[in-house]
Protein backbone atom coordinates (compact mmCIF):
# COMPACT_ATOMS: atom_id res chain seq x y z
CA UNK A 1 0.00 0.00 0.00
CA UNK A 2 2.23 2.79 -1.27
CA UNK A 3 -0.42 5.07 -2.81
CA UNK A 4 -2.50 6.80 -0.16
CA UNK A 5 -5.47 9.13 -0.41
CA UNK A 6 -6.29 11.55 2.41
CA UNK A 7 -9.85 12.88 2.42
CA UNK A 8 -9.98 16.16 4.33
CA UNK A 9 -7.63 19.13 4.29
CA UNK A 10 -8.00 20.19 7.92
CA UNK A 11 -5.24 19.96 10.49
CA UNK A 12 -5.60 16.22 11.09
CA UNK A 13 -5.88 15.22 7.43
CA UNK A 14 -2.92 17.42 6.54
CA UNK A 15 -0.83 15.98 9.37
CA UNK A 16 -1.60 12.41 8.31
CA UNK A 17 -0.84 13.20 4.67
CA UNK A 18 2.45 14.82 5.64
CA UNK A 19 3.31 11.81 7.80
CA UNK A 20 2.65 9.35 4.96
CA UNK A 21 4.51 11.44 2.37
CA UNK A 22 7.48 11.77 4.70
CA UNK A 23 7.58 7.97 4.88
CA UNK A 24 7.90 7.81 1.09
CA UNK A 25 4.31 7.03 0.07
CA UNK A 26 2.62 8.70 -2.89
CA UNK A 27 -0.02 10.84 -1.19
CA UNK A 28 -2.93 12.80 -2.64
CA UNK A 29 -4.80 15.09 -0.25
CA UNK A 30 -8.35 16.09 -1.12
CA UNK A 31 -9.34 19.46 0.35
CA UNK A 32 -12.58 21.37 0.01
CA UNK A 33 -10.92 24.81 0.23
CA UNK A 34 -9.20 26.01 -2.98
CA UNK A 35 -6.77 28.10 -0.95
CA UNK A 36 -5.61 25.00 0.92
CA UNK A 37 -5.03 23.12 -2.34
CA UNK A 38 -3.04 25.99 -3.81
CA UNK A 39 -0.94 26.54 -0.68
CA UNK A 40 -0.11 22.85 -0.27
CA UNK A 41 0.96 22.50 -3.91
CA UNK A 42 2.84 25.80 -4.27
CA UNK A 43 4.17 26.55 -0.79
CA UNK A 44 4.08 23.13 0.92
CA UNK A 45 2.02 24.72 3.69
CA UNK A 46 -1.54 24.67 4.99
CA UNK A 47 -1.88 28.22 6.32
CA UNK A 48 -5.53 27.79 7.32
CA UNK A 49 -5.27 24.71 9.50
CA UNK A 50 -1.62 23.77 10.13
CA UNK A 51 0.39 26.95 9.48
CA UNK A 52 3.45 26.13 11.57
CA UNK A 53 4.46 22.99 9.63
CA UNK A 54 6.54 22.82 6.45
CA UNK A 55 4.89 19.95 4.57
CA UNK A 56 6.64 17.13 2.75
CA UNK A 57 7.16 18.06 -0.93
CA UNK A 58 5.66 14.73 -1.98
CA UNK A 59 2.25 15.68 -0.58
CA UNK A 60 0.02 16.75 -3.49
CA UNK A 61 -3.41 18.34 -3.00
CA UNK A 62 -6.51 18.39 -5.19
CA UNK A 63 -10.07 19.68 -4.96
CA UNK A 64 -11.22 16.91 -7.31
CA UNK A 65 -12.27 13.68 -5.58
CA UNK A 66 -11.52 11.79 -8.82
CA UNK A 67 -7.81 12.42 -8.21
CA UNK A 68 -7.97 9.85 -5.40
CA UNK A 69 -9.11 7.00 -7.65
CA UNK A 70 -5.66 5.45 -8.12
CA UNK A 71 -4.88 5.22 -4.42
CA UNK A 72 -4.83 1.93 -2.50
CA UNK A 73 -6.13 3.13 0.87
CA UNK A 74 -8.02 6.24 1.93
CA UNK A 75 -7.55 8.03 5.24
CA UNK A 76 -10.89 9.77 5.78
CA UNK A 77 -10.32 12.75 8.07
CA UNK A 78 -13.48 14.80 7.52
CA UNK A 79 -15.38 16.08 10.59
CA UNK A 80 -17.77 13.48 11.96
CA UNK A 81 -20.96 15.31 10.99
CA UNK A 82 -19.73 15.61 7.39
CA UNK A 83 -18.57 12.00 7.01
CA UNK A 84 -21.76 10.86 5.28
CA UNK A 85 -21.51 13.53 2.56
CA UNK A 86 -17.79 12.96 2.07
CA UNK A 87 -18.26 9.19 1.76
CA UNK A 88 -21.01 9.76 -0.80
CA UNK A 89 -18.67 11.96 -2.84
CA UNK A 90 -15.88 9.37 -2.59
CA UNK A 91 -18.09 6.39 -3.53
CA UNK A 92 -17.89 6.72 -7.36
CA UNK A 93 -14.09 6.77 -7.18
CA UNK A 94 -13.51 4.03 -4.58
CA UNK A 95 -13.97 0.44 -5.80
CA UNK A 96 -15.33 -2.37 -3.65
CA UNK A 97 -12.67 -4.18 -1.65
CA UNK A 98 -10.46 -1.12 -1.25
CA UNK A 99 -9.80 -0.19 2.39
CA UNK A 100 -10.74 2.94 4.30
CA UNK A 101 -9.19 4.23 7.51
CA UNK A 102 -11.69 6.50 9.24
CA UNK A 103 -9.93 9.17 11.27
CA UNK A 104 -13.01 11.12 12.44
CA UNK A 105 -14.19 11.01 16.06
CA UNK A 106 -17.88 11.38 16.68
CA UNK A 107 -21.40 9.99 16.44
CA UNK A 108 -23.78 11.21 13.76
CA UNK A 109 -26.62 13.45 14.87
CA UNK A 110 -30.09 12.21 14.04
CA UNK A 111 -29.12 8.65 13.15
CA UNK A 112 -26.83 8.23 16.24
CA UNK A 113 -24.63 6.01 14.04
CA UNK A 114 -20.94 5.32 14.52
CA UNK A 115 -18.52 6.31 11.76
CA UNK A 116 -18.05 2.70 10.59
CA UNK A 117 -21.82 2.27 10.39
CA UNK A 118 -22.06 5.28 8.09
CA UNK A 119 -19.21 3.97 5.94
CA UNK A 120 -20.85 0.54 5.67
CA UNK A 121 -24.08 2.21 4.55
CA UNK A 122 -22.59 4.59 1.98
CA UNK A 123 -19.53 2.56 0.90
CA UNK A 124 -20.59 -1.09 1.22
CA UNK A 125 -17.94 -3.68 0.46
CA UNK A 126 -15.05 -1.41 1.45
CA UNK A 127 -13.42 -2.61 4.69
CA UNK A 128 -13.19 0.23 7.21
CA UNK A 129 -10.70 0.60 10.06
CA UNK A 130 -10.74 3.22 12.79
CA UNK A 131 -7.68 5.32 13.64
CA UNK A 132 -8.10 6.91 17.06
CA UNK A 133 -6.11 7.85 20.13
CA UNK A 134 -4.33 10.72 21.88
CA UNK A 135 -3.26 12.95 19.00
CA UNK A 136 -2.76 16.64 18.49
CA UNK A 137 -2.26 17.18 14.76
CA UNK A 138 0.56 19.70 15.14
CA UNK A 139 2.60 17.30 17.28
CA UNK A 140 2.12 14.43 14.84
CA UNK A 141 3.13 16.65 11.92
CA UNK A 142 6.19 17.89 13.85
CA UNK A 143 7.39 14.32 14.32
CA UNK A 144 6.85 14.10 18.06
CA UNK A 145 6.30 10.57 19.46
CA UNK A 146 2.68 9.44 19.18
CA UNK A 147 0.83 6.15 19.74
CA UNK A 148 -2.66 5.40 18.43
CA UNK A 149 -5.20 2.60 18.11
CA UNK A 150 -5.94 1.14 14.68
CA UNK A 151 -9.11 -0.90 15.09
CA UNK A 152 -10.52 -3.41 12.63
CA UNK A 153 -11.67 -6.97 13.16
CA UNK A 154 -9.68 -8.30 10.18
CA UNK A 155 -6.28 -8.83 11.81
CA UNK A 156 -4.39 -9.42 8.54
CA UNK A 157 -5.64 -6.15 7.05
CA UNK A 158 -5.09 -4.41 10.37
CA UNK A 159 -1.46 -5.47 10.46
CA UNK A 160 -1.00 -4.39 6.84
CA UNK A 161 -2.40 -0.95 7.68
CA UNK A 162 -0.18 -0.72 10.78
CA UNK A 163 2.91 -1.45 8.66
CA UNK A 164 1.84 1.05 6.02
CA UNK A 165 1.18 3.94 8.40
CA UNK A 166 3.49 3.17 11.32
CA UNK A 167 6.98 4.50 12.00
CA UNK A 168 9.33 4.85 14.95
CA UNK A 169 7.57 8.07 15.98
CA UNK A 170 4.00 7.20 14.96
CA UNK A 171 3.06 3.88 16.52
CA UNK A 172 -0.32 2.30 15.70
CA UNK A 173 -1.47 -0.58 17.93
CA UNK A 174 -3.91 -2.99 16.28
CA UNK A 175 -7.24 -3.67 18.01
CA UNK A 176 -10.14 -5.91 16.99
CA UNK A 177 -12.67 -3.59 18.68
CA UNK A 178 -13.69 -0.71 16.38
CA UNK A 179 -16.85 -0.14 18.46
CA UNK A 180 -14.94 0.55 21.68
CA UNK A 181 -12.40 2.71 19.85
CA UNK A 182 -15.17 4.84 18.36
CA UNK A 183 -17.08 5.26 21.61
CA UNK A 184 -13.91 6.42 23.34
CA UNK A 185 -13.02 8.88 20.58
CA UNK A 186 -16.50 10.37 20.51
CA UNK A 187 -17.42 10.64 24.18
CA UNK A 188 -14.07 12.03 25.33
CA UNK A 189 -14.74 15.23 23.39
CA UNK A 190 -17.92 15.85 25.38
CA UNK A 191 -16.15 15.17 28.68
CA UNK A 192 -13.39 17.56 27.63
CA UNK A 193 -15.89 20.39 27.23
CA UNK A 194 -17.08 19.67 30.78
CA UNK A 195 -13.47 19.80 32.02
CA UNK A 196 -13.00 23.12 30.27
CA UNK A 197 -16.06 24.52 32.00
CA UNK A 198 -14.60 23.42 35.33
CA UNK A 199 -11.42 25.33 34.48
CA UNK A 200 -13.30 28.41 33.30
CA UNK A 201 -15.46 28.45 36.42
CA UNK A 202 -12.44 27.99 38.69
CA UNK A 203 -13.81 24.81 40.27
CA UNK A 204 -10.38 23.30 40.78
CA UNK A 205 -8.21 20.37 39.73
CA UNK A 206 -10.02 17.98 42.07
CA UNK A 207 -13.23 18.52 40.12
CA UNK A 208 -11.50 18.08 36.78
CA UNK A 209 -9.94 14.79 37.91
CA UNK A 210 -13.33 13.60 39.14
CA UNK A 211 -14.91 14.45 35.79
CA UNK A 212 -12.23 12.50 33.91
CA UNK A 213 -12.76 9.43 36.10
CA UNK A 214 -16.55 9.57 36.05
CA UNK A 215 -16.50 10.41 32.35
CA UNK A 216 -14.48 7.25 31.74
CA UNK A 217 -17.16 5.30 33.63
CA UNK A 218 -19.80 6.71 31.28
CA UNK A 219 -17.70 5.76 28.25
CA UNK A 220 -17.34 2.22 29.58
CA UNK A 221 -21.08 1.83 30.13
CA UNK A 222 -21.95 2.99 26.61
CA UNK A 223 -19.22 0.92 24.96
CA UNK A 224 -20.38 -2.26 26.70
CA UNK A 225 -24.00 -1.59 25.76
CA UNK A 226 -23.01 -1.10 22.12
CA UNK A 227 -20.93 -4.29 22.05
CA UNK A 228 -17.46 -2.86 22.68
CA UNK A 229 -14.84 -4.13 25.10
CA UNK A 230 -14.00 -2.53 28.43
CA UNK A 231 -10.26 -3.09 27.91
CA UNK A 232 -10.36 -0.95 24.75
CA UNK A 233 -11.54 2.00 26.83
CA UNK A 234 -8.55 1.52 29.16
CA UNK A 235 -6.18 1.92 26.23
CA UNK A 236 -5.05 4.63 23.83
CA UNK A 237 -8.43 5.29 22.20
CA UNK A 238 -10.16 5.54 25.58
CA UNK A 239 -8.22 6.62 28.64
CA UNK A 240 -5.25 7.92 26.64
CA UNK A 241 -7.34 10.15 24.42
CA UNK A 242 -9.52 11.24 27.34
CA UNK A 243 -6.54 12.41 29.40
CA UNK A 244 -4.95 14.27 26.49
CA UNK A 245 -8.15 16.01 25.45
CA UNK A 246 -9.13 16.99 28.98
CA UNK A 247 -5.67 18.22 30.02
CA UNK A 248 -3.82 19.32 26.88
CA UNK A 249 -3.60 23.03 26.18
CA UNK A 250 -4.15 22.44 22.45
CA UNK A 251 -7.54 20.78 22.95
CA UNK A 252 -10.27 22.54 20.97
CA UNK A 253 -13.00 20.99 23.11
CA UNK A 254 -11.40 21.91 26.44
CA UNK A 255 -10.68 25.46 25.30
CA UNK A 256 -14.27 25.83 24.11
CA UNK A 257 -15.53 24.64 27.49
CA UNK A 258 -13.17 27.00 29.29
CA UNK A 259 -14.51 29.93 27.28
CA UNK A 260 -18.07 28.86 28.11
CA UNK A 261 -17.14 28.64 31.78
CA UNK A 262 -15.85 32.20 31.66
CA UNK A 263 -19.17 33.45 30.35
CA UNK A 264 -18.76 33.58 26.57
CA UNK A 265 -21.66 32.39 24.45
CA UNK A 266 -21.33 29.27 22.32
CA UNK A 267 -22.25 31.22 19.19
CA UNK A 268 -19.50 33.79 19.81
CA UNK A 269 -16.89 31.11 20.48
CA UNK A 270 -17.72 29.18 17.32
CA UNK A 271 -17.87 32.33 15.20
CA UNK A 272 -14.25 33.06 16.09
CA UNK A 273 -12.95 29.61 15.09
CA UNK A 274 -12.24 27.88 11.81
CA UNK A 275 -11.64 24.42 13.30
CA UNK A 276 -14.39 22.16 14.65
CA UNK A 277 -14.83 21.19 18.31
CA UNK A 278 -16.51 17.82 17.72
CA UNK A 279 -17.93 17.56 21.24
CA UNK A 280 -20.58 20.22 20.58
CA UNK A 281 -22.47 18.22 17.96
CA UNK A 282 -21.51 14.85 19.44
CA UNK A 283 -23.18 15.57 22.81
CA UNK A 284 -26.72 15.26 21.49
CA UNK A 285 -25.84 12.20 19.36
CA UNK A 286 -24.28 10.45 22.36
CA UNK A 287 -27.40 11.11 24.40
CA UNK A 288 -29.61 9.69 21.64
CA UNK A 289 -27.49 6.53 21.62
CA UNK A 290 -27.46 6.35 25.42
CA UNK A 291 -31.25 6.57 25.61
CA UNK A 292 -31.59 3.88 22.95
CA UNK A 293 -29.49 1.53 25.08
CA UNK A 294 -30.82 2.75 28.48
CA UNK A 295 -27.34 3.87 29.59
CA UNK A 296 -27.00 6.46 32.37
CA UNK A 297 -24.62 9.26 31.30
CA UNK A 298 -25.20 12.25 33.62
CA UNK A 299 -22.11 14.25 32.60
CA UNK A 300 -22.91 13.93 28.90
CA UNK A 301 -26.57 14.76 29.63
CA UNK A 302 -25.50 17.93 31.45
CA UNK A 303 -23.26 18.96 28.55
CA UNK A 304 -26.02 18.26 26.04
CA UNK A 305 -28.23 20.53 28.14
CA UNK A 306 -25.66 23.33 28.22
CA UNK A 307 -24.68 23.08 24.55
CA UNK A 308 -28.00 22.31 22.90
CA UNK A 309 -30.89 23.02 25.30
CA UNK A 310 -30.09 26.37 26.94
CA UNK A 311 -29.33 24.83 30.33
CA UNK A 312 -27.55 27.30 32.59
CA UNK A 313 -24.03 26.18 33.47
CA UNK A 314 -24.47 26.76 37.19
CA UNK A 315 -27.71 24.76 37.11
CA UNK A 316 -25.90 21.93 35.30
CA UNK A 317 -23.14 21.90 37.92
CA UNK A 318 -25.67 21.99 40.75
CA UNK A 319 -27.58 19.12 39.20
CA UNK A 320 -24.48 16.92 38.99
CA UNK A 321 -23.49 17.69 42.57
CA UNK A 322 -26.99 16.91 43.82
CA UNK A 323 -27.04 13.39 42.42
CA UNK A 324 -27.56 10.64 45.04
CA UNK A 325 -24.54 8.84 46.47
CA UNK A 326 -23.96 5.33 45.15
CA UNK A 327 -21.30 2.64 44.81
CA UNK A 328 -18.49 3.72 42.51
CA UNK A 329 -18.80 0.74 40.15
CA UNK A 330 -22.59 0.84 39.94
Amino acid sequence: MSRIAVVGGGAWGTALGHLAARKGHVVTLWAREPEVVEAVNRQHRNPLFLPEIALAPGLVASADMAALAGSEIALVAAPAQHLRAVCAALAPHWPAGRALVICAKGIEQGSHKLMTEIAAEILPGRPAAILSGPTFAAEVAAGLPTAVTLAIQDQALGQQLVETLGSALFRPYWSDDPIGAQIGGAVKNVIAIACGIVMGRGLGDNARAALIARGLAEMLRLARAKGGKAETLMGLSGLGDLVLTCCGKQSRNTSLGEALGRGQSLAAIQAGRRSVAEGVSTASAVMELARLHAVDMPIVAAMDGVLNRDLDIDAAVKGLLARPFKAEQA
